[in-house]
């Protein structure tokens, strides 16, 4: 090779570490500002229904409308992305359809209707985590940046998001939180035109394959131990503001307890993104339930906010071991042909399923039953994940 060969090939090198690093900042921007809109959502949506008259059972209903309509919404948008290959174009569209929903909310007051528009807002948002998920983990073999690196910035982006906007809530008023979730996704709607669209393959998906892999009964029993860990979740993040509203926290409070579960979890998920490979998925998948259930029985026993807040940092071995260990398996269980359809059968189960069961029967029981009775059935189904995820590595180590 000569000289301008070898100055040729440089340069080249040069320029796919310069693409790379600039695909790499933007999935992280994105994923920044998509959680700050998912901060929102969690943390003060549930506190704005309820400034404004709703009692709890109305909550867990309207926040049951998304877990429904996402069952459909994810294996749909999960099926046109790998049928026509693109990510980056579905979630330009998603971020568009969350703008016109939200902006509908603000002459909206009966409870019928909110619930249509919310319905229809998260036919929009739900799928957006799935496959931004999608994304970065195929961006990982043309960036060399693992997906934990950049999922990173969507939990500071979550974390910094749920404290600031409870200070400026706690400021301004509950009736602000509409106009600060139309912000954040004008943000993220800019930030998805940098994006790239990574695909798979070139050759044509054939789709039965994949009905064949659900049918499997390893998968199946997976996603239904997954199932039970995921409304445990779900009820924790669905009340966790009415909670501690209720136990006479303020919101920049509920800001921080936000704040100290999402900042938590970013070590862990450094960590496992280095060093996860060497450990089984189903045990740490048990271990992450067992913590669950520990952490629900405390949400319900305890008064003081403050403690509630420190129970906040034990969202590093739950959420954060679950969250990216799951995917990790289902990685394994799921071909890449395959990817956007098996994370939307993933979000199915974690979003949709679990949502709805804790919004509609969760809400009921924490409105009959107290806190206490609905965070200790929470933990319960925690504990018989954790046996399902063992139960289930133990007859794999059998069968090997």
């Amino acid at each position: 090779m000569d000289l301008a060969d070898e100055r040729k090939t440089t340069e080249m090198s040069a320029a796919r570490a310069s693409a790379a690093k600039r695909e790499t900042t933007a999935l992280r921007a994105f994923s920044f500002s998509a959680y700050s809109t998912q901060a929102l959502l969690v943390s003060y949506i549930p506190l704005y229904f309820m400034d404004q008259g709703f009692s709890e059972h109305q909550i867990g209903i309207i926040y049951a409308t998304g877990p429904f309509i996402s069952i459909f919404a994810n294996i749909l948008l999960g099926w046109t992305s790998d049928k026509f290959q693109t990510i980056k174009k579905l979630l330009t569209l998603l971020l568009f359809g969350q703008l016109a929903m939200l902006s509908l909310l603000f002459p909206v007051e009966h409870f019928a209707i909110i619930c249509v528009v919310m319905t229809a807002f998260y036919f929009f948002q739900t799928p957006i985590n799935p496959l931004s998920d999608s994304l970065v983990l195929l961006s990982s073999q043309y960036t060399g940046t693992p997906y934990a690196l950049i999922r990173i910035f969507g939990s500071l982006g979550f974390a910094v998001s749920a404290y600031a906007f409870g200070w400026l809530l706690r400021a301004v008023g509950s009736e602000w939180t509409l106009p600060i979730g139309l912000v954040t996704i004008t943000i993220t709607i800019i930030l998805s035109f940098l994006l790239r669209d990574y695909r798979t393959s070139s050759r044509k998906i054939e789709f039965s394959g994949f009905f064949q892999l659900m049918r499997k009964p390893s998968v199946v029993t997976f996603f239904f131990v997954m199932l039970l860990v995921s409304i445990s979740h779900r009820m924790y993040e669905g009340f966790l503001a009415v909670t501690l509203r209720q136990i006479g926290a303020s919101d920049s409070l509920i800001g921080l307890a936000w704040l100290t579960s999402a900042a938590s979890e970013i070590p862990v998920l450094f960590l496992l993104g280095k060093y996860g490979h060497r450990f089984k998925e189903l045990p740490l998948l048990a271990v992450a339930s067992v913590m669950y259930a520990i952490r629900m029985w405390l949400l319900g026993d305890l008064d003081d906010p403050r403690l509630v807040i420190v129970t906040q940092l034990m969202h590093s071995v739950t959420f954060g071991i679950y969250f990216s260990t799951a995917l990790r398996y289902i990685s394994q269980l799921i071909p890449d042909e395959f990817r956007s359809s098996g994370q939307a059968v993933y979000a199915v189960v974690w979003t949709g399923l679990a949502g709805f069961i804790s919004g509609t029967a969760g809400g009921y029981v924490f409105e009959a039953f107290g806190r206490s009775a609905f965070f200790q059935a929470g933990s319960l189904l925690a504990i018989l994940a954790a046996f399902g995820f063992m139960a289930s590595h133990m007859y794999n180590r059998s069968r090997i």
